[in-house]
């Protein structure tokens, strides 16, 4: 960690559409560094990532950046360092030893971790959960639903919530962000649909406190009031900067 007062780690948020980095100070849950964002390359091909993600590492620099420890979040279920899955990148992904390819490529240790549990985990250091014991359960309403599961301050990775089926349906299928738009549905509609999904967690997993993220929760006084749960649910607070305070912060802690 060097001999510095403040505590750094590198976080590099990987989507399908962009690649974003920056330096984060582990104390404060601040950007220490200029944010710096590229388009995914099309096709989303290992190399191809890889080349960007070091680009952004080399330009992030500032005071301990070399030493500091070094997060990455990527769209996938994350096994050991192995990518096992593929959600809008190339399906070259599907087993591949990621983190043995990066840190190759980068000269030095990575630790991955899913995209949805580093935006839990952004929250749980930083944000809506800090500092709650018992089960919080962070799930981010967008094109599918991601979801973070975080027992007294631990990540429990790779909980695919959005995949529950509820009702006959994939869960993330009726009640996802991208469903309210597909089919047009009003607010109060899709509350409704929140409302199944929610009360289903709340019956299998007991959470003692549910926080919403994804690019919707900034509107959250129009659905979240109107869901009738006996645990309480809250907005998330970091949204486009989640996965890049908890990659960073998974990464000083693993």
């Amino acid at each position: 960690m060097g001999h510095s007062s403040h505590r750094i780690a590198i976080g590099i948020d990987i989507g399908g559409t962009g690649i974003k980095g920056a330096s984060v100070d582990l104390d404060s849950g601040e950007l220490i560094s200029e944010r710096i964002k590229i388009a995914t390359p099309e096709g989303g091909h290992p190399d191809a990532i890889i080349e960007v993600v070091a680009e952004i590492v080399s330009r992030i620099g500032g005071p301990g950046a070399d030493s500091a420890p070094l997060g990455v979040t990527f769209p996938a279920i994350i096994r050991d360092g192995h990518t096992m899955s593929a959600a809008n990148v190339s399906r070259e992904w599907i087993g591949l030893d990621a983190r043995s390819l990066f840190g190759r490529a980068l000269g030095r240790e990575i630790t991955f971790v899913n995209d949805a549990d580093a935006a839990g985990f952004a929250e749980s250091e930083f944000g809506a959960a800090k500092g709650r014991n018992g089960l919080s359960l962070v799930t981010t309403l967008g094109t599918g639903i991601g979801a973070g599961a975080i027992y007294n301050g631990v990540l429990i990775p790779n909980f695919e919530l959005g995949h529950l089926e509820i009702d006959g349906h994939d869960a993330e299928s009726r009640a996802a962000f991208s469903a309210k738009e597909r089919e047009g549905l009003g607010w109060e509609e899709w509350a409704a649909r929140l409302q199944r999904f929610y009360e289903v967690l709340e019956f299998l997993f007991s959470p003692d406190l549910l926080i919403v993220g994804g690019g919707v929760s900034k509107s959250h006084e129009h659905f979240l009031p109107l869901l009738r749960l006996d645990t309480p649910i809250v907005p998330a607070v970091h949204r486009n900067n989640a996965g890049i305070l908890g990659a960073a912060a998974f990464a000083a802690g693993a």
